[in-house]
């Protein structure tokens, strides 16, 4: 299985970063990103310590796409794989994903969605899914990932219908 190895995803970063100096520069005071420097991103494996600057450049309108590219990279290791930054990352992907005004809001939508889908609970007993995702033990950032997702029920009830299937939203949490 083809895995996204820490130095490729601290590359990606680094060439973003370098291509697009000044993205984001003036999204600093925007409200999803409170906190999102204080995250000791770099203390997570395989996470660049650059994460932050994906985050806000997420709002530009000039590197957004490529800012999103990028972030869904460093923010999955594989196909089937989350990275361990994904739970500490949900939470401001999921508040600029509400924001209709974010300029790659529909790629945000995509990583909640695939987070929510990757978070599902393995059946032990299902030998094809342990084989290709893993058993639970070895994969904690699913649990986190649903508990994420649970804690946040007033954002989850602003996704557009479809985001996330219906037995994915915690009680409470369907859309109006």
């Amino acid at each position: 299985m083809c895995v996204v190895d820490a130095a490729a995803k601290e590359a990606m970063v680094a060439r973003f970063l370098r291509d697009h100096p000044r993205a984001g520069r003036d999204s600093a005071a925007h409200p999803a990103l409170r906190g999102c420097a204080e995250v000791p991103w770099a203390d997570f494996p395989g996470c660049p310590a650059g994460l932050p600057a994906l985050f806000h450049a997420l709002l530009d309108e000039r590197a957004a796409a490529e800012a999103a590219r990028v972030l869904t990279n460093v923010l999955l290791d594989g196909v089937f794989r989350m990275g361990a930054a994904m739970p500490a990352a949900l939470p401001f992907v999921l508040r600029l994903a509400v924001d209709p005004d974010v300029p790659v809001r529909s790629a945000l939508l995509d990583i909640v969605a695939v987070a929510a889908e990757l978070a599902r609970p393995v059946d032990p007993e299902d030998e094809r899914a342990v084989l290709l995702l893993g058993p639970d033990a070895d994969h904690p950032e699913r649990a986190r990932c649903r508990a994420v997702l649970a804690s946040h029920p007033a954002l989850l009830r602003t996704l557009p219908d479809g985001t996330l299937p219906d037995d994915m939203l915690p009680d409470g949490a369907l859309p109006a």
